[in-house]
């Protein structure tokens, strides 16, 4: 083995830096901006791009722990990526501590001061609402609070020791870093089963609180994933390109590009049943989700299923599309915007009309706020590829990794 390249560092350039911090400071300029003017949409633009970024690093966690979970031997060789980006979580989950916090009345309309009261004072109250009284039993601010912040300590502590028992393998050698990684993995994976349900059905279905769909929280997940998957790809046509990671293969990337096929196909299965299902019962109480969407919402709707699953599924099709650089870079990023947009018919329609509006917008606040959390995210994953060696020259099934081929 070339212990050369087993050592490779990244080298975070100042020209990346600087790129990252332009981003950066466009995001702050852009959220002041919506601060200072008022914009109606600006808590919701930070939940919903918050929560693009969180699901790169959550799922990039997810897959760094299934792999030691599976035992896979065939992603060593690109395994310090996700492990870079799932650090990002450590940031995002307490941004979005403060985004809930102080946005959220604004945002849920079940946070709202007395709407499940039935009489206040002796008088009948007119904001009383019987269906979000009806489910107070589990959206109450104590146990919602409570839930944001298992969820913060689970999965930043699974990044925090995944990380931590990798870089020490790095150094130690042997197997007992890799048998504690795989412990910490085994119940991040059970509690994941859990957590990325329910914080799917705290963070972004309760925006629509008269609403719900027993498909919400898979539906999510694969949104998340196939988000966090994209992005690794990505970084990892970024790295060889740049002549590092000369470990990783065309085998490596048509596995990516697999994961990133599949879930694209398996995001729409559930777009389909979920949509499907309603629209067979045509009950007034779950149809109202699709109808704002259908009537206010009609272009980017459709923009966002055309970019979520007929782009990439006719570019990703053959062998030798996810091997290509150009190919993996264009698929990557028509299903970045797909999925940023389809956050956005998440979040921002359900807002919205808590405050009886469908005055939607994308315009500059919303570009420019994305610029600056992806300046943040980039930067954080920068730092992290530069902290470590590119490759965990260490690992037990190093070898494995270094003859696969399919």
């Amino acid at each position: 083995m070339d212990t050369t390249i087993s050592n490779t560092k990244y080298e975070f350039t100042s020209r990346a830096k600087m790129v990252c911090f332009i981003l950066m400071a466009i995001g702050i300029a852009s959220i002041v901006a919506q601060f200072a003017t008022g914009y109606e949409q600006v808590w919701a633009n930070l939940l919903q791009i918050n929560f693009f970024f969180m699901a790169m690093g959550l799922c990039a966690t997810f897959f760094v722990a299934f792999q030691y979970v599976a035992r896979a031997g065939w992603s060593v060789n690109i395994i310090r990526v996700p492990e870079a980006m799932m650090t990002w979580l450590w940031i995002a989950m307490p941004l979005m501590l403060i985004i809930i916090v102080g946005g959220g009345t604004h945002i849920y309309h079940w946070m709202h001061e007395g709407i499940t009261e039935k009489m206040i004072n002796g008088n009948p109250n007119p904001e009383y609402d019987s269906i979000i009284a009806g489910k107070s039993a589990y959206l109450n601010k104590p146990f919602f609070y409570s839930r944001l912040v298992a969820y913060l300590l689970i999965w930043c502590g699974a990044a925090f020791y995944l990380r931590k028992f990798s870089i020490a393998e790095d150094t130690e050698g042997g197997t007992t870093n890799y048998f504690k990684a795989t412990k910490i993995a085994i119940f991040f994976i059970v509690l994941f089963a859990v957590t990325s349900s329910t914080a799917a059905w705290d963070i972004m279905m309760s925006i629509d609180v008269h609403w719900f769909s027993t498909m919400y929280g898979w539906y999510t997940f694969a949104g998340m994933f196939i988000t966090a998957l994209t992005a690794m790809a990505l970084w990892l046509v970024y790295l060889k390109s740049k002549g590092y990671m000369e470990e990783v293969t065309e085998s490596h990337l048509q596995d990516v590009g697999k994961f990133m096929f599949a879930f694209s196909i398996f995001w729409t299965y559930l777009w389909f049943a979920q949509f499907m299902l309603q629209w067979y019962a045509n009950l007034p109480e779950e149809i109202v989700y699709y109808r704002t969407r259908f009537d206010y919402y009609r272009w980017p709707f459709w923009i966002a299923f055309f970019l979520n699953f007929i782009f990439p599924f006719l570019i990703l099709m053959t062998r030798d599309a996810k091997r290509k650089f150009f190919v993996i870079i264009f698929a990557g990023t028509i299903i970045l915007i797909g999925h940023w947009l389809d956050n956005f018919l998440m979040v921002i329609p359900g807002v919205l009309i808590n405050h009886g509006s469908h005055d939607w917008h994308i315009g500059i606040y919303e570009i420019g706020t994305t610029l600056g959390f992806a300046g943040g995210f980039m930067y954080m994953v920068h730092s992290k590829l530069a902290s470590a060696p590119l490759l965990r020259k260490n690992h037990p099934m190093l070898v494995e990794s270094m003859h696969h081929a399919i």
